[in-house]
This record gives C-alpha cells, structure tokens and sequence, in this order.
C-alpha cells in the first residue's frame, strides 16, 4: 500500500496548491468586480481600512462557507474510500473521518486565504487602483507592436493586446495566463509521473531484478551443482553473465536480516543505489530500509554473526534496491529496501548446504542473456539448462522469471487513481481558465463595444478572443511544459527513493508535444463562450455615457 500512500499524497500536494492559485483567481475575480463600488464608498469618505475590511469580511464569510461545506461533503463521500486495494479490508466501511485531518485542514485553508484575499484588497483598494490604472493604462506590449507592424490581422494585434495589456479597466490579463500554467503543469507533471510509473513495471532493474532469469534448488534451500551450471553456462553464448548466491538469516547488530551471500565483484549482482558493490571480504551492502533500521549510514560499521559465532565487524559500502527473492521466514525475504548482501563465507557451511545433499553449489544462480536474445529463446534455453541441474539431491532446479515485489504488484491501483484525480483536477483548471477569459470579457466590455463602434464584425471580435486565449496558453506552454516535467520528475524521485527504487523518470516525448498542441486547440474551445459573449456586446448600452 505504500506506493499507493505516496502516490496520492503527491497528488494531494499538487491538489492543494492547484486549489489555493484556483481560489486566489475566483477572490481577484471577486474585488475587482467590485472596483466601482469601492470608488463610490471612497468619494463619499470611507477610508481605506473601512473599504478593505468591508471586503475582507465578505469574502471570508464565503471561505468559511465553503470549507465547512467541503468538509460535509467529504464526509458524504467517505463510504466511498478508501480507493485501491485496501479498500475490501478496510474495518470502517460507511462513514468515516478524521477530526483532526479536517479541522487543521479547514482551519489553514481559511488562514491561507484570508491573507490571499487582505492582500488582494489592499492591492486593489480604491487609493492604490488609481495609481494602478494610470499605470496599466500607459503600459503597452511590444509584441502587439511587433505584430502590427509585421502586417498581422488587425483582430490578432488587438487580441494580443488584450492578453498582455490590463488597460484603463484592469482586465485579469495576469491569471489568464496563470490559469493557462496550471492547467498545462498539472497535466505535464501527471503524465511524467505515470510515464515513469510504467517504466519502473517495464524495467526489473529499477526495483532489483538486475538479470533475465534465476535457477533455484529446491525453492531455495536447495543446491544448484556449481561445476555443472558452470559449464553449461559458459558454453552458452546467448548467456552474457551469471553470479551464484546463497541465501541466509544473519545477525547484524543485534537484527536478523535476510542476506545473499555472493561473491565479491561478481558480475551479476543487485543495483546499486549509493556507494559501490561488494569488491572485498570486509564489506557489506545494504537496503535502505535495514539501514535506516540500524542508525546507520555508509561508511560506518556493524558486527555481523550468525547464532553464538563471534561477530565480524564489517564496512558498509552502498546500499541496493533488493530483489524479491530468497527463502520465506519469520523475518521474511529480501525487498527492495530490506536485506544485505555479504562474501558468501560469512555464512556458515550447514547454513549454505542445509539439505546436506551433493553435489554442493549456491542455492541460486542469477543469469543475464544478452540484450539481443528474444524472451522466447532466452527462456527455452534456461528451462533446459534448469532440467540438466535437476537431482533428487537438490529437489529440483526451477527456473524463476522476474520475481515483483508487493511494491509492483499493486502499481496499477496506485497508478490509475492519482492520474483520474488529476485529470479531474486539470479540468478544474480549464474551467477556471474558462471563467478568467469571461471575467476578462466583461471587464473588456466597454473597449469591445468600440471595437464594434468602429466596425468590428462579430467574426472579428471573437477572433480577438481566440487570440487572446491562444497567447495566454501559448505562454502557459512555454512555462507549464517545463515547470511540468521538472515537477513530475522531482515527485517521481521522491516517490522511488520512498519505496527504494532506482530513480529514473521517464519523460514522454511525444505524450507531452501534444498536450502542447492540443492545449492551444482547447483554447479556441475554451473561448468560443467568452468570444459569442464579446460578439453579441450591446454598443449603445455600454457607450451611452461616452
């Protein structure tokens, strides 16, 4: 379930603060709909502070509203948690909560945006916006210059005008564009997560399995006749390496771990994930996790025994992404952060010959072919190898393909829910994108309507539109794709070094080029309401104080 855990918690981080950008465009949107409410308290002698707490108090009253609503409604829908494969066990299937999860939720969530929105109120209180508007209103972009002069349509110069340009009405140019981010770092960084979920499943190495099959006698506690599988191997030329392992139980400052017992440098061993392999008899590489379980970090040292032997004090040079494999215990098996790996001597002989049976050899041999050897061939030519090492002596040699740990197992539940959640949440920001090209409209109005003055038809105004969003999002792309990528990657590292897998993130190129180009396709989408909005534009009413 840990991966799962980890999974949704990076969704939730993203979540929040997808949520709090969302929240702070909706408040924006909020004040300046009220700008000319606000110069009128002004002129009739409201002072500042009397005008931003008349605002502050509404927009809290709606927060607190609104979160306590959000929590009764995460309520309703707990019997619907949790998701995944937890779900059947879970003891508390109807209604569930957490008080304290909800309430310091709750509670920060209404901190968080009551200083957003005294921020916003006092930036755009009516002795600020004056300044503010004089400013905006001399503020001119010199790509609407560029595009003019480069003989552009005149709906495309005005339209991107509009997308850089707040004019005298102080049009939400700035969370257009911040919703058009959003949206883009939100799917970007969702696909290079899942992108890196897949390629974790599709490659053993990154979690262990560094080689293509394991022989093992007698699941586990048998021998494989090491001469024999020697010589087999060596004259098989589709085999590229092997490296025979024991397993074993030691006592390693006090903790009984599950150990492979190999030899140092041998050529097929598990990844490393710090420091180096084992190149000496004094040396010992650990999980992760087993060295977390002991206060230890590389470099340092730790007595290794077995039963009443006399300890041998060992230095720890890497650690590994363990795979899933050796004999079932008390303490279980090797994992991908839990186990060692030590010089095969430091197993007693009744320990790595525990049938008593002969021939003696490893209990497992890890054997890598060579890249280009099909998977059809490969196993054939192992199941026959696996049927010339089977003795009554040694119960049999089975051959192991790619052993996954629980970790893997369950990738699928804790891959598809984060990535439905989202995309939920990427259409929320569509949306919100959606909103912001309205709200941007009806603040545009009266220039609109002297567009439509000066003989804009209304094929024209809502290409004006278009072109704002399409530059809106264009920005978003050239920012939301790489902030994207490095996001999904930084939450990728952090969720493989938790379940203590090799970080590799995938980046999909071409999954990401077309976000890109669908993104500037959605936008023309997005605005086709804000741009039959701008069309229909009633000029006489708008301009009857001109």
């Amino acid at each position: 379930l840990k991966p799962e855990a980890i999974a949704l918690g990076a969704f939730g981080g993203i979540a929040l603060l997808a949520t709090l950008l969302i929240a702070g465009q909706i408040i924006g949107r909020l004040l300046r709909s009220r700008a000319g409410e606000n110069r009128a308290l002004r002129s009739i002698g409201a002072s500042p502070a009397m005008i931003v707490s008349d605002e502050v108090i509404g927009i809290t009253g709606a927060v607190v509203i609104g979160a306590l609503t959000a929590g009764v409604v995460a309520v309703a829908l707990s019997p619907l948690a949790p998701l995944g494969p937890v779900r059947p066990y879970y003891p508390f299937p109807g209604l569930s909560f957490d008080w304290t999860v909800l309430g310091f939720g709750t509670l920060g969530f209404v901190a968080v945006l009551f200083a957003l929105s005294l921020l916003l109120a006092v930036h755009g209180a009516p002795h600020r916006l004056a300044t503010v508007t004089r400013r905006n209103s001399r503020r001119e972009s010199n790509l609407a210059t560029t595009a003019s002069s480069g003989g552009l349509p005149v709906s495309a110069v005005v339209g991107i005008r509009f997308a850089f340009e707040p004019g005298a009405d102080n049009a939400p140019v700035r969370s257009a564009t911040l919703g058009a981010t959003l949206a883009i770092v939100v799917v970007i960084a969702t696909v290079v997560f899942g992108s890196s979920f897949s390629a974790l499943v599709s490659h053993p190495a990154l979690y262990g399995w560094n080689w293509t099959y394991a022989l093992e006698g007698g699941g586990g506690i048998g021998d494989v006749p090491q001469h024999s599988a020697a010589a087999l191997l060596k004259h098989d030329k589709q085999v590229s390496a092997w490296s025979g392992y024991y397993y074993a139980y030691l006592e390693i400052d006090g903790y009984t771990v599950p150990v492979l017992g190999g030899t140092p440098r041998s050529p097929v061993a598990p990844p490393i994930l710090k420091g180096h392999g084992l190149d000496g008899p004094g040396q010992i590489v650990l999980g992760v996790a087993t060295l977390a379980q002991l206060h230890k970090n590389v470099g340092d040292r730790v007595g290794v025994s077995f039963g009443g032997t006399s300890p041998k004090n060992l230095l720890i040079v890497g650690t590994a992404t363990m795979p899933a494999v050796g004999i079932g215990g008390v303490t279980g098996h090797l994992e991908m952060g839990t186990g060692a790996i030590v010089d095969y001597r430091l197993i007693p002989p009744t320990v790595r010959n525990q049938a008593d049976t002969t021939p003696l050899g490893p209990n497992a041999i890890f054997v890598r072919f060579a890249p280009n050897v099909a998977t059809s061939s490969a196993r054939q030519q192992v199941n026959l190898i696996a049927r010339e090492l089977s003795l009554p002596s040694n119960f049999g040699v089975q051959v192991l393909a790619v052993q996954r740990p629980a970790e893997i197992v369950n990738y699928r539940s804790a891959g598809v829910t984060p990535t439905l959640l989202s995309s939920t949440l990427a259409v929320g920001a569509v949306g919100a994108l959606g909103l912001m090209l309205v709200a941007s409209v009806r603040r545009r109005r009266r220039d609109l309507a002297l567009l439509k003055a000066l003989g804009f038809t209304q094929r024209q105004l809502a290409a004006t539109v278009a072109w704002q969003s399409s530059i809106a999002v264009l920005i978003g792309t050239f920012v939301g794709v790489p902030a994207g990528i490095v996001l999904g990657r930084f939450l990728w590292d952090l969720f493989a070094r938790e379940i203590n897998a090799i970080p590799a993130p995938s980046v999909p190129v071409l999954p990401v080029a077309l976000i890109a180009i669908g993104a500037l396709l959605l936008a023309n989408i997005v605005a086709a309401i804000p741009g039959r909005i701008a069309a229909r534009t009633p000029t006489a009413l708008v301009l009857r104080a001109e």
